[in-house]
């Protein structure tokens, strides 16, 4: 089993940079790719990003790619969404979530619980 929780979330003005993090618990992290979700108010959750097992490929939706970076340090168990050129329509809760194929990340075995991020105009 693989707990996640993510970190880092907050409010930034339009323009400005976060970099969120997640926690993996458990020996197994190395094994998943990870995904990066998000969901803004009253929308459905939509995927943003994936990176492999070992950070090699990363994929982004188009409405992040060139401003949102996946990156995951195996060795301390994490998994960071660097966003930069913030929008007010990146307004959501992220989620990230423990993957099994890279290929396929909309197949999620674990969701964290989710950070806010707020970007005002």
């Amino acid at each position: 089993q693989v707990q996640l929780v993510e970190s880092g979330g907050g409010l930034v003005q339009a323009g400005g940079s976060l970099r969120l993090s997640c926690a993996a618990s458990g020996r197994t992290f190395s094994t998943y790719a990870m995904g990066w979700f998000r969901q803004a108010p009253g929308k459905e959750r939509e995927f943003v990003g994936v990176t492999s097992y070992s950070g090699g490929r990363t994929y982004y939706a188009d409405s992040v790619k060139g401003r949102f970076t996946i990156s995951r340090d195996n060795a301390k168990n994490t998994v960071y969404l660097q966003m930069n050129s913030l929008k007010p329509e990146d307004t959501a809760v992220y989620y990230c979530a423990a993957v099994p194929l890279y290929s396929n990340p909309n197949n999620v075995d674990y969701w964290g619980k989710g950070t806010l991020v707020t970007v005002s105009s």
